[in-house]
């Protein structure tokens, strides 16, 4: 048994027991692929696939108990890795943050620029994903930290924590009568609006709030960030609804937000990892810059629940 081998059965579930697929992730051939999994179960005197010929369509019973395993060593094996680094090379290294847009754009440039002036030697590598594409790579390990508002907190694999809470805002150009009217959800709902995609920045506490008023709104265009709604709303398509934090008054002239009390739910954005995943020094430290009162041991007890601290 091999590193390999446990790599090739944990990508053969990734990739939906594709082993052309496999092979390309792992940079072998799917021959070889083919092999190191037979090996494997010749070893182990279980075949751990459900086949159809030549071809793997599921897991069988000890291979899904085997799974749970492989998944474990890996994460073991990667976090052996890092602790190395975290002690041979404290301001060192590569710390990766997965978010969305919303995040990205307008939450985190104060702490990234702190963070850089703290540790100018760690590479950042942001990965801009929808949260869907976020928990994927922090399951996968390719990420060390992951914030978004949806999607996190509902993963058992994942701890999260808090960031911050915001509300959406409506915006219109500024000329539009809206300004000028007292805003509700039943005025809002005459207009064509604009916001987000389903799944993105609150989209789902949006739809509620209409469908618990019984009101029918005319979405006349979904979008993946602000900036693009905000473009679209200036030309006069539509009344916009965004994040609060994406409206830059000093920037944005050409649109206004209304204003009023929200009228959406209130949304937490929150920072996720993946439990048991091992953390550096400098990984804490840009937690803390979010959230002052995260602290290591905080983290640590959620991350790593049987250690003692």
């Amino acid at each position: 048994m091999n590193f390999q081998q446990l790599r090739i059965v944990r990508e053969t579930v990734r990739q939906n027991f594709n082993l052309t697929a496999v092979a390309q992730v792992l940079f072998t051939s799917a021959s070889g692929v083919s092999k190191h999994i037979k090996d494997l179960e010749n070893e182990l005197g279980v075949e751990l696939f459900i086949r159809k010929g030549k071809r793997l369509l599921a897991l069988s019973e000890p291979g899904k108990e085997l799974l749970g395993m492989v998944e474990r060593v890996l994460l073991d094996t990667s976090n052996i890795k890092r602790l190395a680094e975290q002690y041979s090379q404290r301001d060192e290294g590569q710390l990766s943050i997965a978010t969305t847009h919303t995040q990205a754009r307008y939450a985190l440039p104060p702490v990234i620029s702190r963070f850089k002036q703290a540790f100018p030697k760690v590479q950042l590598v942001l990965h801009q994903a929808s949260p869907q594409e976020l928990v994927r790579l922090l399951l996968n390990g390719d990420a060390d930290i992951g914030i978004a508002t949806e999607a996190v907190a509902a993963v058992d694999e994942l701890v999260s924590f808090p960031y911050y809470h915001w509300h959406h805002s409506v915006i219109a150009p500024v000329d539009h009568p809206l300004h000028q009217q007292t805003l509700s959800l039943q005025t809002l709902a005459n207009y064509p609006l604009i916001t987000y995609h389903q799944g993105f920045t609150g989209r789902s506490e949006i739809d509620q709030a209409f469908n618990a008023a019984g009101l029918n709104v005319d979405i006349v265009m979904s979008a993946l960030d602000a900036d693009v709604i905000k473009t679209y709303v200036a030309l006069g398509m539509g009344v916009g609804i965004i994040a609060a934090m994406a409206m830059e008054n000093h920037h944005d002239t050409q649109v206004q937000a209304i204003k009023a009390p929200p009228l959406f739910a209130q949304q937490t954005a929150r920072i996720a990892i993946h439990r048991g995943h091992y953390l550096r020094g400098f990984a804490y430290h840009f937690i803390q810059l979010c959230a002052a009162d995260l602290s290591e041991d905080i983290i640590r007890q959620q991350l790593h629940p049987t250690e003692l601290i």
